[in-house]
């Protein structure tokens, strides 16, 4: 039976702190929930907390963290597929998975094994298959389908489409057959309304004091444009306008400190609807001192397992 333990909670719980000291005890490795923490390079913005993976002066391996370059659009597709990939890779490290994270839709995906309906476009795969001649082309679809629609092969482009299809699928069947045997304990953290936000402002604070300005910055520098970083949201869109001199300093402050709350909002609804369509969590009180969540944690695993 394949085992894992998630930990989620909204914005500024303490999930990854929590995640990596039970991981150094119980001698597990962590892959991240996190829609943004992919991107390389965007560490400070996305509350990596590196040093969090830190625990007795050694590092808990994590996976699924600084593996896309930022303006890369990663979806919940790739996530399944590159969480299996980790998850496989960390049981054969005779460890245990922990899923860590507040990204509802990716954490979803995995505890409620999402079955995606129309498979994204592959870019390059899409540039790989230009290069290829139609017969090639229909050679590689034969190979990889029964050609039930025969229309797949009128055009150029309804091959490299059915190629993108069918490799995805394929791909994809390993990976329900595993996210749907998956035997989740599920854990998350809660802070009263008050706490969280008092939270998140010192959160905030921290962050801007440790360079987060500054790393708006080198993505700029280094041709990430400003529509992109607009795209991610948050810090990065209140950061970007305020580098851009669209907003004032305070502007830039207030704005993204109400933005953040209502994220942890729209996070905790997203986990309150989980719980609705059946994934099962345990809530632990943010208050508790880490040995006691710690404690509390072991202690249902101990019961299910």
């Amino acid at each position: 039976m394949n085992r894992l333990i998630c930990i989620l909670g909204p914005t500024a719980t303490g999930k990854t702190s929590l995640a990596s000291h039970l991981a150094a005890l119980i001698g597990a490795e962590i892959i991240s929930a996190d829609s943004r923490q992919v991107y390389a390079g965007m560490d400070i913005g996305t509350g990596k907390d590196i040093g969090d993976y830190t625990v007795g002066g050694v590092e808990v391996p994590y996976h699924l963290i600084d593996i896309k370059e930022p303006g890369y659009e990663y979806n919940v597709f790739e996530y399944q597929n590159d969480f299996v990939k980790a998850y496989k890779k960390i049981i054969a490290n005779e460890k245990i998975p922990i899923l860590c994270g507040g990204s509802g839709m990716y954490l979803d995906s995995i505890l409620r094994a999402y079955e995606m309906n129309k498979v994204p476009e592959n870019k390059a795969l899409r540039t790989e298959l230009q290069q290829m001649p139609d017969k090639q082309l229909s050679d590689m679809l034969n190979g990889l389908q029964n050609l039930h629609n025969t229309s797949d092969t009128t055009s150029r482009a309804r091959m490299i489409r059915a190629i993108e299809v069918a490799k995805a699928n394929k791909a994809n069947l390993d990976t329900m057959n595993l996210l749907k045997s998956l035997r989740s304990i599920n854990f998350g953290i809660l802070f009263d309304r008050q706490t969280i936000r008092e939270r998140i402002t010192e959160r905030l604070v921290q962050r801007l004091e440790n360079g987060m300005l500054d790393e708006i910055g080198h993505l700029l520098e280094k041709g990430v444009s400003k529509d992109e970083l607009l795209f991610y949201g948050l810090e990065y869109k209140f950061l970007t306008r305020y580098v851009s001199g669209d907003i004032s300093y305070d502007e830039m402050f207030d704005g993204l400190n109400t933005a953040i709350h209502q994220f942890a909002k729209r996070q905790m609804t997203w986990f309150r609807r989980m719980q609705k369509q059946g994934v099962r969590l345990n809530w632990i009180d943010g208050n508790l001192s880490m040995e006691e969540k710690i404690s509390l944690i072991l202690n249902v695993v101990s019961k299910v397992s």
